[in-house]
């Protein structure tokens, strides 16, 4: 499917929401939003208690845990379809950003709501991994000081079967931000030539990302080596702007592409999650018509994510659930 094609059938509809539409659509709650719907949501996500809603988490800018806590309950629908049911890895943050964090994936004591999923892992050992389906698991993680959302691009339900790749293009030091943004053209422009549609977001760290639906999917194996040779082809095309090699000696100057998210058991950040850095930045999905408008990955806050949702008209990556495409089977 071309995506342009699909952007200017996306905008051609302007019909009126229902209340479900929009919160469905991520846009401004419609006046006639269901009172009753909203006591009911309201009501099961009261009985997560939340503990030292005081504690300052980004103490340099004055946010609070509260303050997570609201932001996480106004973007919970939003943040759902990026990652329920999905295996997830989260960042929690217990005393502050300006802490130490760390990454957790298997579910633990103490969790009563969160679900799990059992899986297999290279050792060959069987663990339970973190999986989150409603409201109430997510606030429960938030309670537990999570801060970063982290899913694979795949199901819990079919954890060998690849729905997403991402692709991560992060800048190398001296990289200018309009080289991110000429990369992240780029590198459409070859998906595009491969058949495959891809949708932005700001990282909320230094980068861009592109991510690639498919539907109905494919193997960990062909996902890697797919996005692998995209990311080679590139180098080998332009070796003074592209890196496809995690070493950090190569990347000064150049822009890696980091297709490593796309293995088993890797994760990447989800769309409207925050980021454990100054300023509370929020990964944000865009559309490709805003791009040269985007000052930097961390253009939007913790704040001003919520004020975008409530404006902006239309979802930008609304159909990303619905589209149709697959790798072809080759790589690169």
């Amino acid at each position: 499917m071309n995506l342009s094609r699909h952007h200017r059938e996306r905008d051609s509809v302007r019909a009126s929401e229902t209340a479900s539409d929009a919160l469905r659509r991520g846009t401004a709650p419609a006046r006639t939003a269901s009172r009753t719907a909203a006591a009911q949501r309201d009501a099961a996500v009261d009985e997560v208690r939340i503990t030292h809603a005081d504690r300052l988490v980004f103490p340099a800018d004055g946010i609070r845990k509260q303050d997570v806590v609201d932001y996480y309950r106004a973007v919970a629908p939003l943040l759902l379809r990026e990652i329920a049911g999905r295996p997830l890895s989260v960042l929690r943050c217990p005393d502050g950003v300006a802490q130490a964090c760390f990454f957790q994936k298997h579910r633990t004591a103490g969790l009563k709501r969160v679900d799990r999923v059992r899986l297999s892992e290279e050792s060959g050992a069987v663990r339970d991994y973190l999986v989150v389906n409603d409201e109430r698991q997510l606030l429960e993680l938030v309670q537990f000081n999570a801060l970063e959302f982290h899913p694979w691009g795949a199901m819990a339900a079919t954890p060998d079967r690849v729905d997403r790749l991402v692709f991560d293009l992060d800048p190398g030091p001296g990289v200018a931000w309009s080289e991110v943004r000429r990369a992240a053209r780029d590198l459409r422009a070859r998906l595009d030539e491969l058949g495959l549609a891809a949708f932005l977001r700001t990282s909320g760290g230094k980068g861009l990302h592109l991510v690639v639906p498919l539907r109905p999917g494919c193997d960990w194996d062909l996902a890697k080596r797919f996005a692998h040779g995209v990311a080679a082809s590139l180098e080998q095309d332009e070796p003074a702007r592209f890196v496809a090699v995690a070493s950090k000696v190569r990347r000064n100057g150049r822009i890696f592409i980091d297709y490593l998210r796309n293995a088993r058991g890797s994760t990447s950040v989800a769309s409207y999650s925050l980021r454990a850095r100054a300023g509370a930045p929020v990964a944000m999905p865009l559309d490709w018509s805003e791009l040269g408008r985007v000052p930097g990955a961390a253009a939007f806050d913790l704040h001003s994510a919520r004020r975008r949702i409530a404006r902006r008209k239309h979802d930008p990556w609304e159909g990303i659930a619905e589209l149709r495409q697959n790798l072809p089977r080759r790589a690169g």
